[in-house]
């Protein structure tokens, strides 16, 4: 464990994610700060594909780029932040069926695909209109603007804040892996408990204090280490496990 620490920290230290860049990366941005013409019709190719895909007729309101690639803090591990913003009301009334919808088509295109841009991988999220995205970095893909245009800050990282928020999520998903529980539908049923309770300490973490929260990158050490896929993963095998049927001799 003490070493797991080190390596995070040491990561937190160096790594341009974390530690703002002078510039952004101009792979992407030209020097009036506006997205390169090439990987903007790129950007909105792909968007247009995964609708299609997706079989929806409803129209797209627009198509983001965000993340740390459209901020200061972008590294080499940074993805291309893709949202694709409809109306989910204008699909169905029920708007938590069109999200599960739109969550297993994202996962499937995500999974099946791996387009690269200037060694960035593209990844794509389904957003509503009734949902507020907070960032400190927007640039809407459609309109070819800054809807929020980032500025470059230099924060103050509590580590030991983040070390604690780390711990207390891999002990609960090092437990899951170990298969201390052994009622495979409960052991799903606290996997996605956990996996939400991820999801709501992240954005707690936006919410208040934006992207250099002890939450976000507590969310990306985590990440980076690996710890969020294992618990994706584990999400997988133990539904698989728990639907198979063995054979009768």
């Amino acid at each position: 464990m003490k070493v797991f620490f080190k390596k995070w920290r040491d990561h937190v230290n160096t790594v341009p994610s974390f530690i703002p860049n002078l510039d952004l990366n101009r792979e992407f941005w030209g020097r009036d700060d506006a997205l390169d013409p090439e990987v903007r019709r790129k950007l909105i190719a792909i968007a247009e594909d995964f609708m299609e895909s997706a079989d929806i007729s409803a129209p797209i309101k627009d198509i983001t780029f965000t993340g740390s690639l459209a901020n200061y803090n972008f590294s080499k591990h940074s993805d291309i932040d893709l949202h694709i913003i409809v109306s989910f009301v204008d699909i169905d009334e029920n708007t938590d069926l069109v999200k599960d919808f739109f969550d297993n088509k994202r996962m499937l295109w995500n999974l099946t695909h791996k387009i690269m841009i200037n060694d960035h991988e593209v990844e794509i999220y389904i957003q509503d209109t009734a949902d507020v995205h907070i960032s400190s970095g927007v640039y809407s893909v459609l309109e070819d603007k800054w809807i929020v245009k980032p500025q470059r800050e230099d924060p103050e990282i509590d580590y030991e804040n983040i070390k604690k928020k780390v711990y207390s999520f891999i002990k609960e998903i090092d437990k899951l892996e170990r298969n201390e529980v052994s009622d495979l539908q409960e052991k799903l049923k606290r996997i996605n408990k956990l996996k939400e309770k991820i999801r709501k300490f992240r954005k707690a973490g936006l919410d208040k204090a934006g992207e250099y929260s002890s939450e976000n990158l507590a969310f990306k050490v985590m990440r980076m280490n690996g710890y969020l896929k294992k618990l994706s993963d584990l999400k997988k095998s133990t539904y698989d496990e728990m639907m198979s049927l063995e054979e009768q001799l």
